[in-house]
């Protein structure tokens, strides 16, 4: 298990991690997530004895990585796949750790064959590919069979036949009761790989929980409509008319920038008898479930450290809502429809995300939107 307490690493004026404290515990793939220059590789450089900490502690089985007796049987570790000296052999390069750290001989060629380097094996490192170095890097972290493993971006290079035989790698050395501790900024992949999470922004801790959890707590989840275009059977405009009854039942309405409905405090079957009951002809009507990608954008919004003026990011946010009648807008939301979808709040509103307990959540959320995102 990795264990850090109050960690904290200055450089001169920038605090790099602050005041950092979670667990790896073993039988789990932890993913260790957080944008660039959020302290993910310093962090991963202290648990190593790599960097030491201006305070606090981390320790592998309790103990700090340099007390460690032969750490190499204990903690295997990819930080950097480049870091060879491309005059050597793959095989050479690993025999020369081996060596270094007791393991036999055989277990060379062992780990050779499992990451698939075998026929490479003879071959100096500098022209290597990629993913052949990703994949030697790989190979040296298993090679003392070690119960705790940390890797920073594992699959950078790879091809997607590389990506899902480390994939599976992880699940089967948590499976065997191993620590594992990923650093990636691939969501797809860590949405189909870690068990569990930590992110991290700018040095501090957001969030340690369970994946799904992460999604469920930073997304949100709708109603995504698409009316008929054209008169409803009445004459008037079907989608205003669909937002108009969708607002009455309750439901909130914002239109997306291609002419869809977003709905929200109303579950399908109820979006669908209202749009029938309207005599107005839907399109689509389907359910929209966040991605990892799309809750950790939510999540480290304020911790990014790059961010272009034209934020592809924006489109995750709320879009401008349909204009509908006045005295619909304010209309009470009512206590039974507790909201099993809600919207988060758009960039800069200063309003954490948040699933609402009940009604009166809603309301008050709608009372302290400022008036330019309404």
């Amino acid at each position: 298990m990795i264990e850090a307490v109050g960690l904290t690493k200055r450089f001169g004026a920038k605090t790099a991690v602050d005041q950092l404290s979670f667990q790896v515990k073993p039988g789990h793939v932890t993913g260790f997530l957080g944008p660039n220059g959020s302290g993910k590789s310093t962090t991963m450089r202290m648990v190593l004895g790599l960097d030491r900490p201006t305070s606090g502690r981390v320790t592998i089985n309790g103990l700090p990585f340099r007390e460690l007796p032969n750490a190499q049987r204990h903690v295997g570790a990819l930080l950097d796949a480049k870091a060879v000296h491309g005059g050597r052999r793959a095989r050479t390069h690993l025999l020369s750790i081996a060596q270094l750290s007791g393991i036999p001989e055989k277990r060379v060629d062992e780990v050779l064959g499992v990451v698939g380097l075998q026929d490479a094996a003879r071959q100096r490192t500098k022209g290597f590919s990629l993913g052949m170095g990703q994949r030697l890097g790989i190979a040296a972290a298993l090679l003392g069979d070690p119960q705790v493993l940390l890797f920073d971006e594992p699959v950078n290079g790879l091809d997607p036949e590389g990506i899902l035989w480390v994939r599976n790698l992880m699940r089967k050395l948590a499976a065997e009761g191993r620590t594992v501790f990923v650093s990636s900024h691939l969501m797809s992949e860590m949405a189909l790989t870690a068990d569990h999470l930590i992110v991290i922004g700018r040095g501090r801790l957001l969030a340690d929980m369970s994946t799904q959890d992460f999604i469920t707590h930073n997304s949100a989840g709708f109603a995504r409509v698409r009316a008929a275009a054209g008169p409803a059977d009445d004459g008037s405009d079907g989608r205003t008319t669909l937002a108009s009854a969708l607002t009455r039942a309750g439901g909130r309405v914002l239109q997306e920038p291609d002419g869809a409905l977003r709905v929200t405090g109303l579950e399908l079957p109820r979006v669908s008898d209202l749009a029938h009951e309207a005599g107005v002809r839907l399109w689509e009507l389907s359910p929209h479930r966040a991605s990892l990608e799309e809750a950790y954008m939510r999540m480290t919004q304020s911790s990014v450290e790059y961010t272009s003026t034209e934020d592809p990011r924006a489109e995750l946010w709320e879009p401008e809502p349909l204009a509908v009648p006045e005295w619909e807008e304010e209309a009470a939301v009512p206590a039974d429809t507790a909201a099993s979808f809600f919207a988060p709040p758009p960039p800069g509103s200063g309003r954490p995300f948040l699933m609402p307990g009940s009604a009166a959540d809603l309301a008050r959320g709608s009372e302290n939107t400022p008036e330019e995102h309404r």
